[in-house]
């Protein structure tokens, strides 16, 4: 019970300033910033056994993604845009994207306010502090930090902060600031690193702010009468024709003000211009005449606060740069991945008469080095966020905050690393810090989880069935050719299959086929044709057509069996979706100005559910990529492979086998589950057409070696379960039965391990 206040306080003059209450917690890891970097990182340094403290100076967790603001979660997948194949990021951000969407498909920003809050206060490890403003910072020295005072304006309170960890993901970097951290602001010259991307000052050095606003249609009219703060001249925006009734939210993301400003002193002057705008455009939309159909809207909700870009780079042990981003670099400390283009945007914003924003992107996705994660001259200090050490080009990237939060797991586990080990950042062991990431469902690409204490890896594996994919059925919907269309498959190393689809035709005509591959294995852009043919087709419905090319490939990949665009054909497509395949339409090309560094290629995309289905074909041989086996490959989604075992439609209870040679203890058992990686789980305003994805297993149980049950889930929709026994189990044998999908496909399962 809390300490019931007395009936009345009553205290005498003071000649002395009172001072505030003040309240000392001590703990192993400091966080001071709640957005999805820092919330994120608190959580994965808390589930490995850290005390942390979460320190935010709003009401809500989330940032930029809170309903303060409003902007969706965005990363690798770009709204499924680009060509970065099953590349939602893992581990912490991946279970709130799940679970935001179980709960949340319309995207209500409030109710994903609900899921950041219940995940903190889920941690027992974690102290969370809300309304709550780091400003003091003291150090220990001239490149440690002792502590952080922050005061919390709800319950007058100071909190002296003590750690020997302190991660800042605080947007602007006040800790590292005042720690004296060397930082960056602006944007470097083109012959500092190179990068031919670098704006000029025509275009200026920074990204400005933003604020959103919603509208609501409450059916009958509604006045609505300006502040005298609203923008008067609505022309003073160059792209004003550009406003409607239907457009709102993040959508006007490039309502954008602030990048001739210092973004970090000169906010509140930002946000008011902002206001002046928003107000503005309001009015235009609703007393202009120009909108008849805006008579019955109100203005449903404006941003209190701007939803902030740039301001302070900090400087870590490494900086990534363009190069980083376009050429795919490899580091040997590789600890996350980002994908979102390199989008930079004029200074003037919203006021520019150039394009809102100048998007260029990679042909795959890059990784992260967990060098860019700590200050290079603080000894204790993590820098998370928008303020990791990269150029400023490579900021257009790397800034957005899934691909944020995605880093930021890493200064979690980084942070219980060091705490256990008595380590500093920079001395962490990486072998164990990607395995540790890994094991918590993190995907880094170009490496898989070698896992010597999974007993897994010393198991006979079987199965009660595996699929052999000999083609998909002929029944779903047709898809007329005005765009390109390609299926990918999963193809092993030797000769590419032959594959039969079945077309409706219009009038005669030529159809081109083309077998397609990715010139750099593991990304999913086919600029490499690998043969061509040309089919002469009469009118008719039902034609088979075959791709035949008579080639071989080295490695095992994802080959592209394109049809070519023709307006007089239509391609027959199947409902049946499995694990591991797509369909793909070619959407545009990106065709950069000469010497920019930046490559030209085309986007093949596939479209959103409940669209997006494969094409009906016939296969020869059967492609062999489900095997049990690919449970322990330590991928956990599709790259080069499917990397899933899925089972035989027909197999009424799919179950996968676990045998060791004696009998072994067991203690934990963790599964992994497809939740479709390349769906991009936007956290509002797009909504989803389903609350669980259709691959996803949503019954399970696992059996021991005499048949008992040893645990069991009915109402699954998370991509990694983990199974905690309260005694180890002690056998030889375990089963895994699949006993029920979301939706009408195989069962799949990518990944298993044991523990001790």
């Amino acid at each position: 019970m809390p300490e019931l206040w007395p009936r009345m306080v009553s205290e005498p003059f003071s000649p002395d300033v009172r001072e505030l209450k003040t309240k000392r917690l001590d703990v192993g890891l400091v966080v001071v910033g709640g957005g999805l970097a820092g919330t994120c990182a608190a959580l994965t340094a808390a589930r490995a056994g850290a005390q942390v403290v979460l320190v935010q100076d709003r009401p809500v967790l989330g940032g930029n993604a809170s309903s303060e603001v409003r902007l969706w979660g965005l990363g690798a997948t770009a709204h499924m845009n680009n060509n970065n194949r099953w590349a939602r990021e893992g581990g912490v951000i991946d279970e709130i994207l799940v679970e935001n969407m179980y709960r949340n498909p319309e995207g209500n920003a409030l109710i994903f306010d609900t899921v950041l809050l219940e995940k903190v206060l889920d941690e027992p490890n974690i102290t969370l502090l809300l309304n709550t403003s780091a400003h003091v910072t003291r150090k220990r020295g001239s490149d440690s930090i002792e502590s952080v005072q922050a005061f919390c304006s709800q319950n007058s309170t100071l909190y002296d902060l003590h750690a020997p960890l302190f991660c800042d993901s605080s947007g602007d970097g006040v800790v590292a600031f005042q720690s004296g951290a060397a930082f960056r602001m602006g944007a470097e010259s083109a012959d500092e690193f190179g990068e031919k991307f670098a704006p000029s000052e025509e275009y200026g050095y920074l990204l400005g702010h933003s604020i959103y606003f919603y509208s609501k249609d409450l059916g009958r009219p509604v006045r609505f009468v300006p502040p005298r703060y609203a923008l008067e001249d609505i022309s003073e925006i160059p792209r004003f024709r550009s406003f409607n009734t239907k457009t709102d939210g993040c959508r006007l993301w490039w309502i954008e003000y602030g990048g001739r400003l210092d973004t970090v002193h000169e906010t509140e002057t930002i946000k008011w211009q902002l206001w002046r705008v928003v107000y503005g455009v309001w009015n235009y939309i609703k007393n202009s005449g120009e909108f008849p159909d805006a008579e019955n809207l109100t203005l449903e909700w404006v941003g209190h606060i701007p939803g902030k870009r740039e301001s302070r780079r900090f400087e870590g042990d490494t900086m990534m740069i363009q190069q980083d981003v376009i050429e795919q670099r490899e580091h040997e400390d590789a600890i996350a991945f980002g994908g979102w283009s390199i989008d930079l945007h004029p200074a003037d914003g919203v006021f520019s008469e150039r394009p809102g924003c100048d998007q260029w992107h990679a042909q795959g996705v890059y990784q992260i080095p967990y060098r860019t994660l700590y200050a290079r001259n603080i000894d204790n200090l993590f820098i998370g966020g928008r303020i990791m050490s990269v150029s400023h080009v490579a900021f257009g990237s790397t800034r957005v905050m899934l691909t944020l939060a995605n880093a930021a797991q890493a200064i979690g586990m980084a942070a219980a690393q060091c705490l256990d080990e008595g380590l500093l950042p920079r001395d962490v062991d990486m072998a164990r810090l990607q395995r540790d990431l890994m094991r918590a469902g993190q995907h880094i690409p170009g490496l898989r989880l070698q896992d010597d204490d999974d007993l897994v890896q010393r198991a006979r594996i079987g199965a009660s069935s595996k699929y052999c994919l000999e083609g998909l059925p002929d029944n779903g919907p047709l898809q007329h050719l005005e765009r390109s269309l390609a299926q990918m498959l999963p193809v092993a190393a030797g000769p590419a299959p032959e594959v039969d689809f079945v077309v409706d035709v219009d009038e005669p005509t030529t159809l081109r086929l083309e077998l397609r591959a990715s010139e750099r294995i593991g990304n999913y852009t086919p600029n490499v044709t690998l043969g061509a043919q040309d089919i002469e087709l009469d009118a008719g419905p039902n034609q088979r057509v075959t791709a035949d090319f008579d080639v071989s490939v080295d490695e095992d990949q994802y080959l592209f069996y394109c049809l070519m665009a023709n307006a007089e054909v239509h391609a027959h497509l199947s409902e049946e979706r499995l694990s591991g395949l797509l369909s793909l339409r070619h959407w545009r090309d990106q065709l950069p100005p000469e010497d920019i560094g930046v490559d030209s290629f085309e986007f093949w995309t596939p479209p959103r559910r409940p669209a997006g289905q494969n094409l009906a074909m016939a296969i020869r041989p059967v492609i062999d990529a489900f095997d049990p086996g690919n449970v322990s490959d330590g991928l956990g989604r599709p790259t080069t492979g499917v990397n899933a075992w899925v089972a035989d439609p027909e197999d009424p209870r799919p179950t996968l086998s676990l045998h060791w040679d004696a009998p072994r203890s067991i203690r934990e058992i963790v599964l992994t589950f497809d939740s479709d990686s390349d769906h991009a789980m936007e956290t509002t305003l797009m909504g989803h057409p389903e609350n669980v994805v259709p691959f996803m297993v949503t019954h399970w149980r696992i059996l021991d070696g005499e048949g008992r049950c040893v645990a069991e889930c009915g109402d699954n929709h998370q991509t990694i379960n983990r199974v905690r026994l309260d005694e180890p189990l002690v056998t030889d044998r375990l089963q895994v039965e699949l006993l029920a999908t979301e939706g009408a496909v195989p069962a799949s399962l990518f990944g298993i391990r044991c523990y001790e």
